[in-house]
């Protein structure tokens, strides 16, 4: 198995085709071969690889920062569409669009206009829409 990876030495960055297992390794720099032994060498755990699926969204809307409600675009029993915005929040003086993450009925509005709200507050509730078949 061969990998390229960028290494730092002495303050200068390489780019190094590394190659083997175990204890002896070969390492690629700038076209010159060196043979490298490493006498503790552990092996390599293999990454694992994901189903490549999709993440189940969650439907709950909260802020990761605390800020003031500006206006809310959503009433409860309203269809949203993932990535619609569905209310707008004033943080370090900036105005953040919030979305929908995922499509589906609001269920739940816990904020209303003008409030002040905490961080990692739930703020809307989304029912995800029955998926299509």
């Amino acid at each position: 198995m061969s990998e390229t990876r960028k290494v730092i030495v002495d303050g200068v960055e390489f780019e190094v085709v590394v190659e083997g297992e175990g204890k002896i390794w070969s390492a690629t720099v700038e076209g010159k071969t060196f043979q490298i032994e490493i006498p503790d060498a552990a092996p390599v755990a293999k990454k694992k690889r994901t189903s490549g699926g999709k993440k189940k969204k969650s439907g709950t809307v909260s802020a990761n920062i605390p800020g003031k409600v500006v206006t809310v675009e959503v009433n409860e029993g309203d269809q949203v569409t993932e990535g619609q915005v569905i209310l707008i929040l004033e943080a370090m003086k900036m105005q953040n669009e919030i979305q929908a993450p995922i499509s589906g009925t609001v269920t739940i509005v816990h904020c209303e206009e003008g409030q002040a709200i905490e961080a990692n507050i739930p703020l809307v509730v989304i029912e995800p829409a029955p998926e299509a078949e």
